[in-house]
């Protein structure tokens, strides 16, 4: 497959770059695209989430009523889980919920996300280009003129750059990464891919 080289301002340059289909030609692997969906997703969570159990619980120190004669359970503390403001049975504790994929799992994972990109012509790639200053304005503008400002898209560059990704910190429809950056999740979770000419150079080099 061959793709058109746009300018930021949503003309042709003139200039083509062939896909390799390695990366972007492949039958996509749905089961390596859920296991690294899944992982990505797990490896978010903080993990923090705690509960009291009945020892951690204030209060309870005195036995709220003698042990026989009353015709009722005995009690030995108002801190029970059976009670109202006692403890937690089986309560969440920290715990580490990140997940480990094997490399070649993760790769086929990306590349497969890639394909479905490519088939659903969902790739677009732009000249390289800097702002010479961060401006919100700028980048919507180059969205504007690529038509793709009202979309969600994902861009990604070779190398960081900090203009350009303040730039588009303030637009929420739009999330700036680099090439080393770039997973299945992200990729599957915006509309448009927006590829900086050098960045699929890169891209395809390393693959």
């Amino acid at each position: 497959m061959t793709l058109e080289i746009f300018k930021i301002d949503g003309k042709p340059s003139g200039k083509k770059l062939k896909l390799d289909d390695e990366i972007f030609g492949i039958q996509p692997n749905d089961h390596a695209i859920y296991l690294s969906v899944k992982a990505f997703l797990a490896n978010q969570r903080q993990g923090t989430h705690k509960a009291k159990e009945r020892s951690e619980v204030s209060g309870g120190g005195k036995k709220p009523w003698r042990q026989k004669g009353r015709g009722t359970a005995r009690a030995g503390t108002t801190r029970s889980p059976l009670w109202i403001g006692g403890g937690t049975i089986f309560g969440p504790r920290p715990r580490d919920y990140r997940q480990k994929l094997p490399q070649k799992v993760r790769q086929l994972a990306r590349k497969s996300a890639l394909s479905y990109k490519a088939k659903d012509e969902q790739l677009i790639i732009v000249e390289d280009f800097s702002f010479e200053a961060p401006k919100t304005k700028e980048f919507i503008s180059v969205l504007n003129n690529l038509k793709i400002s009202d979309k969600k898209s994902l861009m990604v560059l070779n190398e960081p750059n900090k203009n350009i990704y303040l730039s588009s910190r303030n637009f929420e429809g739009s999330k700036v990464v680099t090439i080393s950056e770039l997973n299945t999740y992200d990729i599957l979770n915006c509309s448009n891919l927006v590829f900086i000419e050098s960045s699929l150079n890169e891209l395809q080099k390393e693959d």
